[in-house]
């Protein structure tokens, strides 16, 4: 069922399921947030006697595999505007769940030292920069809304791919030297809670006025597991626990650990997910 996958990894516990019980697939795209919210839901899944699978892979192969039914669900999708492009695509055969997040936001970044203020500044500033704008993998829809910034904006500037581990040492690389970078960037990021950025502000609206985090499932979800969906259905997080979590990751915690430490101290919340 997972060959779509097979490039992915899986992360998971020993079976706690019921004999003859289907594990829970989760699937999520190489970024902490997404890390964040799959690793908490696969433990409090696992908490009532849930066998799940944490798969992942790149985020159009997430969508994907929800749309086609390999995949139960997805914890951490942006939108309406960064991931777009992939509701457009699989929406009509996806159940938009709920948003468990608000206020989410992508843009470009840079040091607050940078004294510009404003996206229509860089083409002034291009030296500066060495005309480039630092991205991340060339799957992410951030990466897709950034070409359109660059086009709307007409800036004389080439968008680097690269991956967020790499966009974020080297803006950390730049930091420690003062010197002058911009890249893609989003919150919540663990970075924000590390180094002192900024947003450009984006006169043009093109990266829109934020985002939702959002569960979407395979169609049938609520049918054949509905008591997996009820937890689903009353999930939340809010920005900065997200951001807790991510912190810890990048600190060095597995995703396991650091889901572990964030459900420990947060009891009364993992409760209200189950109903309880």
């Amino acid at each position: 069922m997972l060959t779509l996958f097979a490039a992915g990894c899986a992360e998971q516990e020993e079976e706690k399921t019921p004999q003859g019980a289907e594990p829970v697939i989760i699937g999520y795209p190489p970024w902490d947030d997404a890390r964040a919210n799959t690793f908490v839901l696969k433990q409090v899944l696992e908490s009532e006697g849930y066998e799940v699978e944490a798969i992942n892979a790149d985020l159009g192969a997430v969508f994907q595999g929800v749309a086609q039914g390999d995949i139960d669900f997805y914890a951490s999708a942006w939108l309406p505007t960064t991931q777009g492009l992939y509701w457009e695509r699989y929406g009509n055969d996806l159940d938009y769940v709920k948003n468990i997040s608000t206020g989410a936001r992508i843009g470009l970044v840079v040091p607050t030292y940078v004294t510009i203020d404003s996206i229509d500044e860089l083409n002034e500033n291009k030296d500066k920069f060495n005309g480039d704008i630092q991205g991340i993998e060339p799957g992410a829809g951030i990466m897709a809304t950034t070409e359109t910034v660059v086009e709307e904006y007409n800036l004389d500037y080439k968008l680097r791919a690269s991956s967020t581990v790499g966009m974020a040492t080297e803006l950390q690389d730049s930091i420690d030297n003062e010197e002058w970078m911009v890249v893609t960037l989003w919150q919540p990021h663990w970075a924000f809670a590390r180094m002192d950025l900024k947003f450009l502000e984006d006169p043009e609206n093109v990266y829109g006025d934020g985002d939702n985090l959002v569960i979407v499932a395979r169609k049938d979800l609520s049918e054949d597991r509905p008591e997996v969906y009820e937890i689903l259905s009353r999930y939340e997080m809010e920005l900065s626990d997200i951001e807790s979590i991510m912190l810890d990751l990048d600190q060095g915690m597995t995703s396991e650990e650091a889901a572990a430490k964030w459900i420990e101290n947060n009891p009364e919340k993992v409760n209200e997910w189950l109903g309880e």
